[in-house]
């Protein structure tokens, strides 16, 4: 049974791209298949594979606007069992035409659906800044929401914005849905920083991945290779901590499906 990720959070500069292109790539190096899923007009998860966000034909805003077929966008990456289906900026014009559409908030939850020809374990969905009706269609579709937080004011407070978006969809369309904070570009010598995570796990206690990310220039290095970190530099702290939280992630999808068949 494919898992669906959505990797979610209204700020920007928290390392949402980043953990999705190092979170599969260290899923596949664990012998999973995944596919990415870009849904931001910024296409960030598109030049970070190396694709150019107007050179494919079909993107995420065909399967969004135009009801394409979700595989018809998808593209071979160079690193074996990870695939992308590409974005561009057309997609931005989703926040403005989707809302008008009958049940909009649904259309990414069908497409995939639709894709009963799939093999995948996991689909990771790269969702904007923001918390408009395409990242309310990733996580209507997502089994899980990751939420990657810097521990810091402004990133923990965004938080608040989160939650609400989370009880709402569960209230409408997804009530399944279930949510963990990922802690990145933590620097453990600041104090700040530390008292943050303690609050964090504090606040929001098992919704809290054990995993941790820290500062590693090596990670924009691999965005800028077009390669997950674990295949730029194996060696690297950053491959190394996604290989944990990738190891956390498969652990708690386990314990979940033994308490659904419980």
């Amino acid at each position: 049974m494919i898992k669906i990720i959505a990797v979610s959070n209204e700020k920007g500069g928290v390392a949402k791209t980043t953990t999705t292109i190092s979170l599969g790539g260290a899923l596949v190096d664990l012998g999973y298949r995944v596919l990415l899923i870009d849904l931001d007009a910024q296409a960030n998860l598109t030049l970070a594979l190396g694709f150019e966000p107007g050179e494919s034909e079909n993107t995420s805003s065909n399967i969004m606007l135009d009801n394409a077929p979700l595989l018809s966008a998808r593209r071979k990456t160079e690193v074996e069992n990870l695939d992308l289906i590409p974005s561009n900026s057309r997609i931005e014009t989703s926040e403005q035409f989707l809302p008008v559409r009958t049940n909009y908030t649904t259309i990414l939850q069908r497409a995939i659906a639709n894709a009963t020809e799939m093999s995948y374990d996991y689909i990771l969905l790269d969702c904007p800044p923001a918390l408009g009706a395409i990242t309310q269609n990733a996580l209507t579709a997502a089994d899980l929401l990751l939420i990657p937080t810097q521990a810091e004011y402004f990133s923990a407070y965004a938080l608040r914005n989160m939650m609400t978006l989370v009880r709402r969809i569960r209230e409408e369309d997804n009530p399944n849905l279930a949510y963990r904070i990922l802690v990145t570009m933590l620097d453990n010598r600041n104090r700040t920083h530390r008292n943050i995570h303690d609050q964090l796990r504090t606040t929001f206690g098992e919704g809290v991945f054990n995993s941790v990310i820290e500062i590693d220039t090596k990670l924009r290095e691999s965005s800028i290779a077009g390669l997950p970190i674990s295949h730029y530099k194996p060696g690297a702290r950053g491959t190394t901590q996604y290989h944990i939280l990738a190891q956390e992630l498969i652990e708690y999808v386990k314990e979940t499906k033994n308490k659904q068949t419980a």
